[in-house]
């Protein structure tokens, strides 16, 4: 069965917060039948209503849970406190959601094994608690745990291998390239733990990559990550999600690009 394709809210943030329900049918109206929220403790009841009246779904889910106060996208902290896991699961269950997805930890938690350990345990702990509403928690990288290295391990691996096996990974597919790392090779090796990953694309251009927000992302296909490879090494995919961190062009037509190529490689695949 083909994953299923979604778009992570992030990418829209700024329509969102302005106008939640046109957005989101305008969301819809692009094609997706999937969306992927972000902070939505605090307006899950209203997301929920305005996802149903766009016949939208929310398996997937960013809210931290291995961080004590939220972490803005630069990797800044703030002294904002995030929603105790009860409230995130609470939120999740309003949502229909079954995954809830850590988005962030600071690039300072990544310089010794000591500190993934306890991140590791922070989310194996709230993975216990997820089991037992019947939801399941995971980790999205970023480009520092992969350009962390332990005896040759990246970061993101060396938490793998201490993630209890009920927790599991999404993997953003241009945050590994921005990293330097072969993302085939790296979800040939994480294997089954990898259930979604951002599919993601960008030109890599050296000049753009010292901005941030990133210059260099294009909608999929039209950049040099190897999204089809990486898609293919994915053995357990369950969500290809629709990403962009910053993209100068009209972002509903760039996720509109974005779902198409992902729906043409289906079909590929499904003629072979």
């Amino acid at each position: 069965m083909p994953a299923l394709t979604s778009v992570q809210l992030f990418t829209v943030n700024a329509a969102l917060e302005s106008d939640l329900e046109g957005t989101l049918a305008e969301v819809a109206a692009r094609g997706f039948t999937a969306v992927e929220p972000y902070d939505f403790v605090r307006r899950a009841d209203r997301l929920a209503a305005a996802l149903q009246a766009n016949g939208l779904q929310a398996p997937t889910g960013h809210a931290f849970l291995a961080s004590d106060s939220f972490v803005n996208p630069d990797g800044s902290g703030t002294t904002v406190p995030v929603p105790t896991p009860d409230e995130v699961f609470d939120a999740a269950d309003t949502l229909g959601m079954t995954t809830v997805i850590d988005p962030y930890t600071a690039p300072a938690r990544w310089e010794k094994v000591e500190q993934i350990e306890e991140t590791a345990r922070l989310l194996n702990a709230v993975a216990e608690i997820a089991a037992a509403r019947g939801l399941r928690v995971g980790y999205h990288n970023h480009a520092h745990e992969l350009e962390a290295t332990f005896d040759g391990q990246t970061g993101l691996e060396v938490l793998a291998g201490l993630l209890d096996p009920r927790v599991v990974l999404e993997v953003d597919l241009y945050w590994v390239a921005r990293a330097g790392v072969s993302s085939p090779e790296l979800l040939a090796r994480l294997g089954d733990r990898v259930v979604a990953v951002h599919v993601k694309d960008g030109t890599l251009d050296p000049e753009a990559l010292a901005a941030y927000p990133p210059a260099d992302q294009v909608p999929a296909g039209k950049g040099n990550v190897p999204l089809a490879e990486a898609l293919d090494a994915a053995s357990a995919l369950e969500y290809a999600i629709v990403e962009f961190d910053h993209y100068p062009g009209d972002l509903f037509d760039g996720i509109e690009q974005s779902r198409i190529f992902l729906d043409e490689r289906a079909a590929e695949r499904a003629a072979v």
